[in-house]
């Protein structure tokens, strides 16, 4: 069958594809475009298996609520560049993904991953994915899902840019409050509520810092405790969100602030891209050194 020009064309614009490669997997498969699209789909798959192991620390942070105001999602897509992450293809994905998260109710990742890109059901989201290595050429992941529901409390949602991602959920107050709490998590990435959430651990471990810098100052032991005391009591307020200085208002702490709401935070959630994901450093010089010698 002769390859046409219009074949290679709707070729492309259903997959997506360059030309040539289009026009070798027409060939291919004698001009038949269904049997063309299914080896394209096989090899892009292999391909984007190979690129599944390279680290993807770019992205961006995508927030979706509910249209009852009783639900919201939260979802880091990653990437290799921050180039990809400013191209059509992945903004587009990971739109699609974040609808059809809130709109699925999905709970969890691996929920997620294995919910079609769709309404109408087809692709998962997961092999979408796939699709999507093999058509940009670098990795892509879906790290992580939250998604916060609530009966009765208020949900509040705040997206600093595309990188950092926040959704809190209050007992009392109004969602007005529950945004500038959700603002104030993104700005200081409290570790805890309160002080009760704060490990055990954690304080034994800035206690035992804090007695050894203390004993340096040779003062007698009353005066050691104090200072002591002083500084776990500073560094719980500089942790905890109930103990923070409120961003829109330095003169009172979040905790006050909740207080005159008749308001506590039952929860928060925030993600900021590629925290914890060890960057792989690229040094060039040794790279073009080591295929210069191996040539």
């Amino acid at each position: 069958m002769a390859i046409t020009a219009a074949l290679v064309k709707e070729l492309r614009e259903r997959t997506g594809s360059g030309m040539m490669e289009c026009k070798r997997a027409l060939q291919d498969t004698n001009g038949d475009i269904e049997a063309a699209i299914e080896e394209m789909r096989k090899a892009g798959l292999a391909k984007a298996g190979k690129k599944g192991d390279r680290t993807a620390a770019e992205g961006r942070i995508i927030l979706r609520n509910s249209e009852d105001g009783n639900q919201a999602v939260i979802i880091e897509v990653n990437c290799e560049t921050d180039f990809v992450t400013k191209g059509d293809d992945f903004q587009n994905f990971a739109n699609q993904v974040a609808d059809r998260a809130i709109d699925a109710g999905v709970s969890d990742l691996e929920s997620l991953l294995a919910t079609p890109l769709t309404s109408n059901g087809g692709t998962t989201i997961d092999a979408a994915r796939q699709e999507l290595i093999a058509k940009i050429g670098e990795n892509i992941n879906i790290r992580r899902v939250k998604t916060l529901t609530t009966q009765d409390g208020v949900i509040g949602t705040y997206l600093h840019g595309e990188r950092i991602g926040v959704i809190v959920e209050l007992n009392g107050g109004d969602a007005a409050l529950a945004k500038d709490i959700a603002m104030h998590v993104a700005a200081t990435n409290p570790q805890a509520i309160s002080e009760a959430q704060v490990p055990a651990e954690t304080l034994e471990k800035e206690k035992e810092v804090f007695i050894s810098q203390a004993q340096e100052s040779g003062k007698p032991a009353e005066i050691i405790e104090k200072m002591v005391g002083g500084r776990i009591r500073k560094f719980l307020a500089e942790i905890t969100l109930v103990g923070q200085a409120f961003v829109k208002d330095p003169d009172i702490t979040v905790g006050k602030l909740l207080q005159d709401a008749s308001a506590d935070v039952v929860s928060f959630t925030r993600f900021e891209v590629g925290e914890g994901i060890e960057k792989k450093t690229e040094n060039f010089a040794e790279e073009v050194m080591a295929q210069v010698k191996g040539g």
